[in-house]
């Protein structure tokens, strides 16, 4: 029978030698999905801190949630509980998940974005593509079992920067060290000029090359 080995290949291909149990895969859903708001796994993103130069930092009232705005226009949230007043020392005992609502404002009204449903075990969320030149606000929210009631939201407002805004700066910012560099040195050589050329000790020692 070739039931048994099948078996063993199965046993041995759920255990991953290389997955790590301290870093669970974060689970969620996406509610606007076209697909039917099928269930995505993502790796967390343990270890992300934001660069001043190529991140900017948006924090909640709370301090709970934080907007890490890249500079390619994608927006990394990073959450935690203790802002919350999660129980410790286990929080995750009754905590079922969270609940991510999105919009932005649009001309004249406010669009509502994606929700997202969030495993428990998750820390962060990517939004891969966000509308440059809208301001965006986004909340979250923990889930606890019963009889635990669900905590306030936290809610953290943004505007993402326009690529061509973003294009225009570097290229400003470009150029603008070049003519510094230019500057500097038409600086350096009219020194020079007034020093050797245009004094009278100059004069003189030119004047005797000269003869």
């Amino acid at each position: 029978s070739l039931l048994p080995p099948l078996l063993a290949l199965l046993c041995l291909g759920a255990a991953d030698p290389s997955a790590d149990p301290e870093e669970p895969w974060c689970p969620y859903k996406v509610g606007g999905d076209a697909a039917g708001a099928r269930l995505c796994f993502r790796p967390p993103a343990r270890g992300f801190q934001c660069s001043a130069r190529g991140c900017r930092a948006h924090r909640s009232a709370g301090g709970a949630l934080v907007a890490n705005v890249l500079r390619n226009g994608s927006v990394l949230l990073q959450w935690g509980l203790r802002h919350w007043g999660a129980p410790a020392p286990r929080p995750s005992a009754a905590l079922r998940g969270f609940l991510l609502n999105c919009s932005w404002d649009g001309t004249y009204t406010r669009f509502p974005c994606d929700s997202v449903e969030l495993g428990a075990a998750c820390r962060d969320y990517l939004l891969a593509e966000a509308h440059g030149g809208v301001r965006y606000r986004l909340c979250l929210r923990p889930r606890f079992a019963p009889p635990r009631p669900a905590p306030p939201a936290q809610c953290v407002e943004f505007r993402v920067e326009p690529a061509a805004m973003r294009d225009i700066v570097v290229a400003m910012t470009a150029v603008g060290g070049s003519i510094c560099v230019m500057l500097v040195f038409i600086c350096l050589l009219v020194a020079y000029i007034t020093e050797n050329l245009m004094s009278p000790r100059g004069g003189r020692a030119a004047a005797a090359a000269a003869r």
